[in-house]
């Protein structure tokens, strides 16, 4: 089966195609930041064509679903749901921090994982994972001392907020990797041993949005 992983929770506008038997198929991957609407349908027919396959070849679609950017994960949700819908095959949601652990994991196999995604406000969006990948705490938001006292002796940090955290306890650490979502092909690789029939993905929201209405600046309405 041939799977399409849409990534837009963080900085990056990210597409795979994936094959469960031959491996990544082809990729198309760009640093934006913002503006994922605008790039989003480009990337991901930019990947298309690495892998040399039509949209008709896809057998399932996954995209990130967060924790992460806001307005990204909605972009990257809504398309990989419309897509779905109009190919006629199931979509499924793994989250960012799924997607981090995991990679870590096939760097530190063997270790727990603590996936930390600074979050802005004093407030970290983590997970932790055993040995085994198997989640122990989260998604949730925490503070840094609280993600603190997560740690355990035999540990690995990865996220953009793991050196924040390896900084507070002040002693060797082992850190993974300091980016704010995983490797795309890792979002494919998880989304085939998962059940699409859990129904279509939805954004994974920890917080409100950060945009709130402006205060003081309203126009009078004229009669």
């Amino acid at each position: 089966m041939k799977i399409l992983a849409i990534d837009t929770a963080a900085n990056l506008c990210a597409a795979c195609i994936f094959d469960t038997q031959a491996g990544e198929l082809g990729r198309a991957v760009h640093d934006l930041g913002k503006g994922h609407a605008e790039h989003l349908m480009s990337t991901i027919e930019d990947a298309l064509a690495a892998a040399n396959i039509a949209y008709a070849d896809l057998g399932l679609i996954t995209v990130s679903v967060g924790p992460g950017s806001f307005t990204g994960i909605r972009v990257g949700v809504a398309t990989a749901r419309a897509l779905a819908l109009a190919l006629g095959i199931p979509a499924v949601g793994v989250t960012t921090l799924d997607a981090m652990a995991e990679e870590a994991r096939r760097d530190f196999a063997g270790k727990e994982v603590l996936a930390a995604i600074d979050a802005r406000r004093d407030q970290l969006y983590v997970a932790c994972y055993d040995a085994g990948g198997r989640p122990k705490f989260g998604p949730a938001i925490a503070t840094l001392d609280e993600a603190v006292g997560m740690l355990t002796a035999d540990i690995v940090l990865t996220g953009s907020a793991a050196e924040m955290i390896a900084e507070r306890i002040g002693k060797d650490v082992v850190v993974a990797a300091t980016s704010a979502t995983g490797d795309i092909a890792v979002y494919a690789k998880l989304a085939a041993g998962r059940d699409s029939a859990s129904g279509p993905p939805r954004p994974l929201y920890l917080r409100g949005a950060d945009a709130k209405p402006q205060q003081g600046f309203a126009v009078e309405r004229k009669s």
